[in-house]
């Protein structure tokens, strides 16, 4: 079984995790946009059924 011979750095690790939590920062952050542009009626890529109230069917 093939086992590493040197320790990682702890400039590396903190490299690795930076990018780690920039790239899932980044995707809550596109979600986020996401959501409100749905919740607001003004996404182009998504389309939301209205809800039918009672008061419009008269």
């Amino acid at each position: 079984m093939a086992v590493p011979k040197k320790r990682t750095s702890m400039s590396k690790k903190n490299i690795r995790r930076n990018l780690w939590k920039k790239k899932s920062f980044l995707a809550a952050v596109r979600a986020f946009s996401l959501a409100k542009s749905v919740s607001t009626g003004k996404s182009k890529s998504f389309f939301v059924r209205q809800k039918k109230s009672w008061k419009n069917l008269n």
